[in-house]
C-alpha cells in the first residue's frame, strides 16, 4: 500500500486497527476525521477544512419528506464531540447545501469571517445571503498551500433525476492535494457514476470518502447515493487507495447500517484493513 494509516481516535468508539508501512513522514501526515454523516475534517499542516457541516443535536429536524423512514426525525445520534471542538477549523467545504450537508446550527454557529468554498456561484449566493462574508466558488483554488479541485457527480440514478432532480439538485465531490502529501477525494452526495470513475482515474487520490449510507426515496428503485456494492467498485478503480465510508446511520433515509456494510466488506474480501467503516469521531492519518 501506498499510505501510512494510523488510527489517532476513536471517540465513542471500540478500538480500531489499522496497518502502518512506515511510508508517510509524520511532518507530511494528513488528517482525516469523521464527525457525523457526512461531516468531515480534513487536515493539512496546520489547516483544517471542515466538510459538510450538520451540527444539531439529534431529533432536531423532521425527516425527509417523500424518503424512507420519512417518520424519523433526523440526526439520528448526536454528536461525538462538543460542538465547539466540531466547529474549529480554518475554512469550510460544501458540497451541496441540502439540510444534512449544511444545517441551520452551522449556519447560525459558524464565524461569518470563516472561508466558504462551494460548488457554483447559485450556492455562494444563498451562504452569503446567511451572512458570510467570504464565499468561494469551488473549482481549482488553493487555500493556505492546499489545493482544492471540484468534481462532479450525480444525485440519484438517472430515474430519480428524473422524477425529482430539482429537490436532489447538483452535487459535487471535492479534491484535496498538497505537495508531498497524501490527496484526499471527498465523492459527495453521488451514485457510482462516470463522473466519479474519471475523477479517480486523473487524479489518483490515496484516500477515498465515498457517502455510502444507500439513501432511499419512496416510490423509486435504486440509491440517490452510493451503498455496499460501490465500495467493491472503488476498489477495482482505486487498489491501493484508502476507502471510508461515511454519511451513515445517522438520517432517516440512509438504510445501510455499519454491521451490515463491515459484514459485506469481509464476505467480500475488500482488503478490510484498508477499507474502512469509521464511528462517528474516529480520525486517522495518513
Amino acid at each position: 500500500m501506498a499510505v501510512a494509516l494510523v488510527l489517532l481516535l476513536a471517540a465513542c468508539a471500540a478500538p480500531a486497527t489499522a496497518p502502518a508501512s512506515g511510508t508517510a513522514s509524520k511532518d507530511k501526515e494528513v488528517g482525516l476525521q469523521l464527525v457525523r454523516n457526512a461531516t468531515v475534517k480534513v487536515k493539512y499542516a496546520d489547516t483544517v477544512f471542515l466538510v459538510d457541516p450538520m451540527f444539531a443535536e439529534a431529533e432536531a429536524y423532521l425527516g425527509f419528506a417523500g424518503t424512507h423512514d420519512a417518520h424519523l426525525r433526523y440526526p439520528r445520534v448526536g454528536l461525538p464531540m462538543s460542538l465547539e471542538q466540531a466547529i474549529e477549523a480554518d475554512a469550510v467545504v460544501l458540497t451541496h447545501l441540502h439540510a444534512d450537508h449544511w444545517d441551520s446550527v452551522a449556519r447560525e454557529r459558524l464565524p461569518r469571517s470563516i472561508p466558504i468554498f462551494v460548488q457554483d456561484e447559485a450556492d455562494a449566493r444563498s451562504v452569503r445571503a446567511d451572512g458570510f462574508s467570504d464565499v468561494r466558488v469551488l473549482d481549482d483554488a488553493v487555500f493556505e498551500g492546499t489545493r482544492l479541485l471540484r468534481t462532479g457527480g450525480q444525485h440519484g440514478t438517472d430515474a430519480h433525476i428524473q422524477a425529482a432532480g430539482k429537490a436532489l439538485g447538483k452535487a459535487s465531490g471535492v479534491v484535496f492535494q498538497r505537495d508531498g502529501y497524501s490527496s484526499v477525494y471527498i465523492a459527495g452526495d453521488t451514485t457510482w457514476h462516470p463522473e466519479v470513475e474519471a475523477a479517480i482515474a486523473r487524479h489518483r487520490p490515496n484516500v477515498i470518502v465515498l457517502n455510502a449510507g444507500d439513501a432511499r426515496v419512496e416510490g423509486l428503485d435504486g440509491s440517490i447515493i452510493m451503498g455496499r456494492d460501490d465500495l467493491a467498485r472503488a476498489r477495482r478503480a482505486a487498489p491501493d487507495a484508502v476507502i471510508v465510508a461515511v454519511h451513515l446511520e445517522a438520517v432517516n433515509h440512509a438504510t445501510q447500517s455499519r454491521v451490515d456494510l463491515r459484514r459485506h466488506i469481509r464476505t467480500q474480501g475488500l482488503d478490510t484493513a484498508w477499507t474502512l467503516v469509521p464511528e462517528d469521531g474516529d480520525a486517522y492519518r495518513f
